[in-house]
């Protein structure tokens, strides 16, 4: 798979052709916002503008989406023949994976490595398994009387719009799309701005395998433009987010100026890895450094707060430390690249402020700090942090969405457990311990919708993903996914 160098990986990304304009109805049309004007992270040159869709633009894409739900011509499918053509899909994504991963690679920074190892083989897993189940979800006939029928169905709830971000792009729209299309809705996607040309792609491969034109609709934006749209438009019936608690409780304002439509937030994470003293300290600091540094740190479930007991302190941040020193930013395109680059300059910004604020308070800065990282010319590089704090530092509360590692002490199990605890996320959570009583006792005391044990970032498709409290509600993957996008129907027969 990796015969190629970074320097045919650049050529390759030369002769790219991009798709720049929305997707509507299956044909290319062009948006009259004003369009977009992304910049690779990789090395700072611009990239060719993006179209952008306004108000107007929204409302044809739902329309558009609205009049191929209705025809019937994918909701009205056999489960079966519509699990095919999803199989199908996947197919064409497996065969377009390195140039869907060079885009990716392209434009948020992603080393080429992981986006074709991980991010691609997630998506095409994803279609093909939602693929392959969908014919499997079974109606329900609850018993009554001899006299009577009755039916529990499942039916399509209608259009769908799904905003997703950029930081794993293809694999955040996977799971929007592949339920979502499985049980027959029509879907308006809106790709992150920063994450656009993969997205246009995957649409294209979509109408290639046999989606139907208008099932899938694309339209790039800015949030407060198309993603506003979406969220205000009358004809949506579900609104599917993974963002910021900023603008995803935005869309729960819009849902309520309009058609009360349901909306499934996904909105960040504080995760806590939490050590126990048992357990095999340098195994769960380096597993724990390395979940906080991967994908640059852009994750939700980022392992960004390691707890460890007050005597393991400082070894722990010698440990994490040497991770970071080990774990440097390189350029995405070669091969033997673990740590690409930030999304954008604002992001970089955004991360060095956490830092510079974390020094201020008088945080121990183990490893790194607030400077960028000269890995290639123009491009927007930080190098790994590892800072001592405690539970009320700004950087162990908020979600940084960079490669910042917090480690903090804790005195007791009761304490630990009110510092992991103690943020307004609840996505996800780590534990460590060889203690099979106390994995049992402590995971259920922590108030997060996933938790690992001696692993971190484990799971398959069969497994829900989402959060509690902060971090919203509504679960990605698994069949349980499929309910935020079908509505119950209760039907009752009289017999004569």
């Amino acid at each position: 798979m990796f015969t190629a160098t970074g320097s045919d990986w650049e050529q390759r990304a030369a002769a790219l052709h991009l798709r720049t304009g929305l997707l509507i109805d299956g044909e290319w049309v062009q948006g009259s916002a004003e369009p977009l004007t992304p910049i690779s992270p990789r090395d700072g040159r611009a990239l060719p503008a993006i179209s952008a869709a306004s108000d107007a633009d929204i409302d044809r894409a739902v329309r558009s989406a609205r009049a191929a739900f209705d025809s019937g011509c994918w909701s009205q499918r056999a489960p079966r023949e519509r699990g095919q053509a999803l199989i199908a899909f996947a197919q064409k994504i497996h065969d377009n994976a390195e140039e869907l991963a060079l885009l990716i690679s392209l434009e948020m920074g992603k080393p080429i490595r992981e986006a074709l190892q991980t991010e691609m083989r997630a998506v095409v897993n994803c279609f093909r398994w939602y693929g392959e189940a969908v014919d499997k979800v079974l109606d329900e006939l609850p018993v009554t009387s001899p006299n009577s029928l009755a039916l529990v169905t499942r039916e399509p709830a209608g259009v769908v719009a799904a905003v997703v971000p950029w930081n794993f792009p293809l694999t955040m729209t996977a799971w929007k799309l592949a339920p979502a299309l499985a049980v027959g809705n029509s879907v308006v996607l809106k790709p992150a701005e920063n994450s656009s040309f993969s997205a246009l792609r995957l649409a294209e491969l979509a109408l290639e395998a046999g989606i139907p034109a208008g099932v899938l609709n694309v339209t790039p934006g800015r949030g407060h433009e198309a993603g506003r749209a979406l969220g205000e438009h009358n004809d949506v019936d579900v609104i599917t987010f993974t963002g910021s608690p900023e603008v995803g409780r935005k869309f729960l304002t819009y849902s309520g100026l309009s058609n009360g439509k349901r909306v499934w937030p996904e909105l960040g994470g504080k995760t806590a890895s939490l050590v126990l003293p048992d357990a095999d300290l340098e195994r769960a600091v380096r597993a724990t450094a390395d979940g906080c540094f991967y994908n640059q740190g852009q994750m939700c479930t980022a392992s960004s707060r390691l707890l460890v007991p007050r005597a393991d302190r400082d070894r722990a941040l010698e440990i994490a430390a040497e991770v970071a020193r080990t774990t440097l930013p390189a350029d995405p395109f070669e091969v033997t690249t673990s740590m690409g680059a930030i999304v954008s300059e604002n992001q970089l910004r955004s991360i060095a402020g956490f830092v510079e604020r974390a020094d201020a308070e008088g945080a121990e800065i183990a490893a790194g700090g607030a400077e960028r990282f000269d890995a290639v010319a123009g491009g927007s590089y930080f190098a790994p942090v590892v800072v001592g704090v405690t539970p009320e530092n700004e950087v162990a509360r908020r979600e940084v969405f960079g490669p910042v590692l917090s480690v903090i002490a804790y005195d007791d199990l009761d304490d630990a457990l009110a510092i992991a605890n103690g943020t307004e996320y609840g996505l996800a959570a780590a534990l460590w311990s060889n203690d099979l009583n106390a994995v049992h006792r402590v995971s259920r005391r922590i108030k997060a919708g996933v938790v690992w044990v001696n692993c971190f970032e484990e799971g398959d498709m069969t497994m829900p993903f989402g959060g509690v409290k902060g971090s919203g509600y509504g679960r990605d993957k698994s069949l349980h996914a499929l309910e935020k996008f079908t509505d119950l129907k209760s039907t009752w027969i009289e017999l004569s």
